[in-house]
């Protein structure tokens, strides 16, 4: 599995074209091998939540699932803390989406655990 991230910026203009700062984009895809698109589609795993968004309430709902994470996806933000925070929950979505794949791919053998 390859996660592919882009990291962009554009200058943000007032009404009359004055510079106002910038906004930063952040653009990620994940691009998966035969094999683990294979375990995707055996398992029905498209729709398998892989981060969320949480509200002020204490509400949290589905953000990036792995169908959204191949299909890629890009915010925008003003603030590159925001930007960096997002790019690190992305990559750890992608941590837990290869943890399920080496799962999924072990069904039928066996593990042996040394102490």
């Amino acid at each position: 599995m390859k996660l592919i991230i882009k990291r962009d910026q554009k200058a943000q203009t007032g009404l009359f074209g004055g510079h106002k700062g910038m906004t930063f984009i952040l653009s990620y895809r994940v691009q998966l091998t035969p094999a683990e698109l294979e375990l995707v589609k055996k398992y029905k795993v498209e729709m398998h939540p892989l981060t969320y968004v949480t509200y002020r309430d204490g509400n949290k709902i589905p953000k990036d699932t792995i169908s959204s994470l191949m299909q890629g996806g890009t915010e925008e933000m003003e603030e590159i803390t925001v930007l960096l925070n997002n790019e690190e929950t992305v990559k750890n979505a992608c941590k837990d989406f290869k943890t399920l794949l080496d799962v999924m791919a072990s069904f039928g053998g066996e593990e042996v655990f040394e102490f």
